[in-house]
């Protein structure tokens, strides 16, 4: 039985599906205090099992940013991605009230862009924005 909860932030279920989806792992200390600092986030189990995954953080009234949205690899296909991400898009509805003008962003992984576009987001110079960067090292 799929059941979600809220707010959960386990640390060692958040570097499981880490590790499952590819990404490595963190340091459980360093996976904490990210935890610690999220605006929300959605966990899905199947059977009291972490199954899927999902974060927003920001700083919660100009800038929201969708993070680490994980499926377990024998999990993914069966729209559980879907059903994480509008949980997510529903507290960002939640937080617009207070600001509708609120930017929200997130970074997909390679090649599942269309997923994400299924949602209405366009890439950043679809925008009139430049492309996304990071600091690396």
């Amino acid at each position: 039985m799929l059941e979600f909860k809220e707010n959960i932030d386990n640390v060692e279920e958040f570097n499981y599906l880490y590790d499952a989806v590819g990404w490595g792992s963190y340091d459980k200390e360093i996976s904490s205090k990210a935890l610690k600092n999220n605006i929300y986030s959605v966990s899905l189990y199947d059977n009291n099992q972490i199954v899927g995954y999902g974060r927003i953080i920001g700083d919660g009234y100009i800038f929201l940013y969708i993070q680490d949205i994980m499926v377990s690899p024998e999990h993914q296909g069966k729209h559980i991605g879907t059903e994480i991400m509008n949980k997510l898009l529903d507290k960002i509805e939640e937080i617009k009230k207070e600001n509708p003008d609120i930017l929200v962003y997130l970074g997909a992984s390679l090649g599942k862009e269309k997923f994400y576009e299924k949602f209405g987001f366009i890439k950043r110079e679809d925008y009139g924005l430049g492309p996304g960067m990071i600091l690396k090292g």
